[in-house]
């Protein structure tokens, strides 16, 4: 077995300027040669055009290609296990946090770079002078970047950011458009000296098509920053940590469709928020087609092992923290999935269980109103063994009666929850509660779309508590939710 350590992967978006983005990964591979660390270092580089009338650098682009261009880039490297990624642009670093929300793998901020450069270049304050696109100054790019820091900034006058800056990256004969000599660095010199003369300590390219000619400025004696060299640097100097997922509970639905919405909505009422932004986010893998649960459990059905493990699978790629399954039936075949995840299903039989022992004295009777899969299959009684309750089931009529609710012609998968069903269900629950049963399981997802959770149902006289699994699970997801927040 192989004892080298692993190598550190570097992507870089190129595209965004397509002679910027080479310039750094030239200068990156440049320096990792000279520091004699190549072979401890993967780099992608990914270069696509992508389309957009954006208007460059101009105050009011149109950045929607841009963004979306960067987004399927740090995708397709996420897919490569790329440690960090380089967005050589400044322009796509004014909305570095919209896409860094959405991506786990961090992006390497040129502005934290650049801050780091000039405190260990200038003990004390320090005054810049920025070339920039209209697009960055408008934005405040540096403004927000250096608040709080004893550095002050300087751009041109207006004259000059036009006609000198602005033509010099976008203009015919700019560095856009391939000329890096001649009148682009002639123009980029007027605007250096500009802000010198203004009183300037240093110059900074704030913008990574400038810092490609940065050492032919210098050669006419400009003291500029290549900030293409101070982003490779960083990037080098700070190995940057993972980002943590935002939390995110993945629901394997369809089984069936109306207690999959009724399960989502009881986690958008079960979560404190005062604006959409505070819900959680959910992602659902809705498949009707999975085979029937019950009718495997008790007859010769399809086995829907396979299909439930690859719902768990698609929503463990998505991202998901945890996996939720609102279907009581669908239980039974949790073990022999759980092993092969690398996130946990919430058990909701064993949530359920855990809430009456908390909530109800010992010796309490709890009666389970469920499909007859889910009672063949014995899987409430495995989860309550040991506790301090009994568990009841309906006779074999009453059975029949409970599954004629959910699954007769007029039952609740068939979209019913009035008539026959009702009255079915009642039959069979006044049934339980006349053997003893002060709570009632309602063991089935499609039962609490006739009965809502309550903690003194009035029947036959007296009152008794009707506990939802989903409710109970959902409200699990969500305290799950809520700790993952407070350990970040």
């Amino acid at each position: 077995m192989s004892t080298q350590n692993p190598k550190t992967s570097l992507g870089i978006i190129g595209g965004l300027g397509a002679l910027a983005g080479v310039d750094v990964y030239f200068k990156l591979v440049r320096s990792l040669a000279r520091e004699g660390i190549s072979e401890d270092y993967e780099l992608f580089f990914e270069q696509h055009p992508f389309d957009g009338n954006e208007n460059s650098g101009g105050e009011k682009p149109n950045l929607n290609a841009r963004k979306l261009y960067i987004f399927d880039m740090i995708r397709q490297f996420e897919k490569h296990h790329v440690e960090s990624v380089l967005v050589p642009c400044f322009i796509s670093h004014t909305f570095i946090r919209e896409l860094q929300t959405e991506v786990t793998t961090p992006i390497v901020n040129i502005m934290d770079a650049l801050r780091f450069h000039l405190e260990e270049q200038f003990t004390g304050a320090c005054h810049i002078g920025i070339l920039a696109s209209d697009y960055v100054k408008s934005k405040k790019l540096f403004e927000n970047a250096f608040s709080g820091h004893d550095i002050r900034l300087s751009y041109p006058e207006d004259s000059i950011q036009t006609h000198c800056v602005m033509h010099a990256i976008y203009g015919d004969q700019g560095i856009k458009a391939g000329n890096l000599r001649g009148d682009a660095v002639d123009l980029l010199h007027q605007a250096c000296v500009h802000l010198l003369d203004r009183g300037a300590d240093v110059i900074v390219s704030g913008a990574t098509d400038i810092a490609i000619v940065a050492d032919l400025l210098r050669s006419r004696g400009i003291p500029i920053v290549d900030t293409n060299q101070v982003y490779v640097d960083y990037a080098l100097r700070n190995r940057e940590k993972p980002i943590p997922r935002s939390f995110k509970i993945g629901v394997v639905g369809g089984v069936g469709p109306a207690a999959t919405v009724d399960f989502m909505n009881k986690i958008i009422h079960n979560t404190s928020a005062s604006r959409d932004q505070d819900h959680i986010k959910i992602i659902v893998e809705h498949n009707p087609k999975i085979p029937d649960r019950t009718a495997n459990l008790i007859a010769d059905g399809e086995d829907p092992t396979i299909a439930l493990y690859a719902a768990c699978k698609r929503l463990e790629e998505n991202d998901a923290a945890l996996i939720a399954i609102p279907c009581n039936t669908a239980h039974a075949y949790v073990k022999r999935i759980q092993a092969h995840l690398s996130i946990p299903i919430v058990n909701m039989l064993e949530e359920t269980v855990a809430y009456i022992s908390q909530h109800f004295p010992p010796g309490v009777k709890a009666g389970l109103l469920a499909t007859s899969g889910t009672i063949a299959s014995r899987v409430y009684h495995e989860a309550a063994d040991g506790q301090a309750f009994e568990l009841l089931v309906p006779d074999d009529d009453h059975q029949g009666r409970v599954m004629h609710a959910i699954y007769g012609p007029e039952g609740i998968k068939a979209g019913y929850t009035e008539g026959a069903c009702r009255d079915d269900l009642m039959a069979a629950l006044l049934h339980l509660v006349q053997r003893g049963a002060t709570v009632i399981v309602l063991g089935c997802t499609e039962l609490p779309l006739l009965l809502k959770q309550d903690l003194a149902f009035p029947i036959a006289g007296s009152h008794i508590a009707l506990l939802d699994p989903t409710t109970i699970l959902a409200r699990s997801c969500v305290v799950r939710s809520e700790i993952s927040g407070q350990q970040r």
